[in-house]
């Protein structure tokens, strides 16, 4: 007798309403059926069994802010090698950024991606439009139930995709048809800071000074003004990769999701790291905006719970570590870590930091609600299955003999996580089970309700 389906039996299972012991049966592409304690004898019989007794049973991750390098920069990393990173660590669902070579600024290039993601990626996908000063009337034909949003760079980032022409914001955040996702740092006060340290150091400004030069003004600066302009004009903005907790008091606490014009993206290695870090891991930590203080990181730690940063992403970018090296004005900027997204954000709820709930809440809920992504995000009936097993007692390392994304390193380097991905599933194919990959199918294209 040819098996239905595949049961995931007897699992912890977390679901946005409750958690309790039960199994699910996968059919297809779908979650056919959820049962709650004893499953029936013919259902054991007539499906492929895996025993989950000693795992929880979680929805698939959505990182909605991720660097996958492709095209143009796929020495450091492409969509085939990130997506395996993704999926070992329970990431089955990414939106990725546009600053690529040549940057994804009209929905021809746009198209490109997709036709690349289809053939090579292993998660679901979809790709932001990036705004430049020039692209209006490509924004203005974007398609909201296919493109998820446009990138603004409100201050000068890797790329160099700032936008700056007043009349063309006043335009974009006046009547843009797609979520405004915006990258805030102010470039002037960067500017000053840079020329202010390069007096003192010279042309090698140490590290540790990061965040002195990217600073914590030059953040709320640029956010305040986004949050001013998005009021004005009524604009759906979401702000990426809050850093400050100067920041969070432009921010709501308490309102559902739903009911937000504007919300913001907690990034997870400002939860785990502060400037103290840079002594030890020097431009390995290197990103933009940069790791703050230990005040920020409990900041927003603690905004998560009053729910102020709504979701939380990776902001994933993968470079060579030859390109790390020198000093702030050298190094390269940006950190791989959509493979251990999950695992530290499990550690930082063992830690008692928040609860798993939480992690789950902010981590797949929120993302499919905000970016109101067709059928995911969430352990349900008729919905896509995506999802993943965790051992939650499965003390594991981070090395290189276990690092999959492309430039080979990890900040998260003699780690020790407590929480394991054992199992993904995309679409309901498992495509990762104990460090093996089954690349047999690819992932599906992202569908919106906008």
């Amino acid at each position: 007798m040819s098996k239905k389906g595949i049961l995931i039996h007897d699992a912890k299972i977390f679901t946005e309403k409750n958690t309790f012991r039960g199994s699910l049966r996968i059919e297809g592409d779908l979650i056919a059926e959820i049962f709650k304690g004893e499953v029936p004898e013919s259902v054991l019989n007539s499906n492929t069994v895996i025993d989950a007794s000693d795992l929880w049973l979680l929805p698939g991750v959505i990182d909605t802010h991720v660097h996958f390098r492709e095209p143009g920069l796929t020495q450091k990393a492409d969509l085939y090698t990130e997506s395996k990173a993704a999926v070992a660590g329970g990431v089955t669902s990414f939106i990725e950024m546009p600053n690529t070579v040549p940057q994804t600024t009209t929905l021809a290039l746009w198209e490109e991606k997709n036709r690349l993601a289809s053939e090579k990626s292993l998660a679901n996908y979809a790709f932001y439009l990036g705004a430049t000063n020039e692209n209006r009337e490509e924004i203005k034909k974007a398609d909201p139930k296919r493109v998820p949003g446009v990138k603004v760079f409100l201050g000068a980032s890797t790329g160099s995709m700032q936008v700056d022409d007043k009349e063309f914001l006043q335009w974009l955040f006046a009547e843009s048809p797609l979520l405004l996702m915006a990258h805030c740092e102010d470039t002037n006060i960067i500017q000053r800071n840079i020329e202010a340290y390069k007096a003192r150091f010279g042309d090698n400004i140490p590290i540790s000074n990061h965040y002195l030069i990217r600073s914590g003004e030059a953040c709320y600066k640029s956010t305040a003004t986004a949050v001013e302009m998005a009021l004005k004009y009524k604009t759906r903005l979401h702000i990426a990769h809050v850093s400050t907790a100067h920041e969070l008091a432009l921010f709501d606490a308490g309102k559902p999701l739903t009911g937000k014009q504007i919300t913001a993206e907690g990034c997870v290695h400002y939860f785990w790291f502060d400037n103290r870090d840079y002594e030890k891991y020097g431009a390995r930590i290197k990103c933009n905006p940069s790791i703050k203080t230990e005040a920020d990181k409990k900041a927003l730690i603690q905004a998560l719970t009053t729910n102020k940063l709504d979701t939380v992403a990776t902001d994933h970018a993968p470079h060579l570590l030859t390109e790390k090296a020198g000093g702030c004005l050298q190094a390269a900027s940006g950190l791989p870590l959509v493979q251990h997204s999950l695992p530290i954000m499990l550690e930082l709820a063992r830690n008692g930091q928040f609860s798993v709930e939480k992690v789950l809440e902010k981590m797949c809920y929120a993302p499919a609600n905000l970016f109101k992504i067709q059928k995911r995000g969430f352990v349900r009936k008729g919905y896509y299955a995506d999802l993943v097993l965790v051992n939650p007692h499965y003390p594991w390392t981070v090395g290189t003999d276990n690092i999959v994304s492309k430039c080979g390193w990890s900040p998260f380097e003699e780690q020790e996580f407590h929480a394991r991905v054992t199992h993904t599933f995309v679409n309901g194919k498992l495509v990762y089970n104990n460090g093996i990959f089954d690349e047999s199918r690819n992932g599906n294209f992202l569908q919106f309700n906008g």
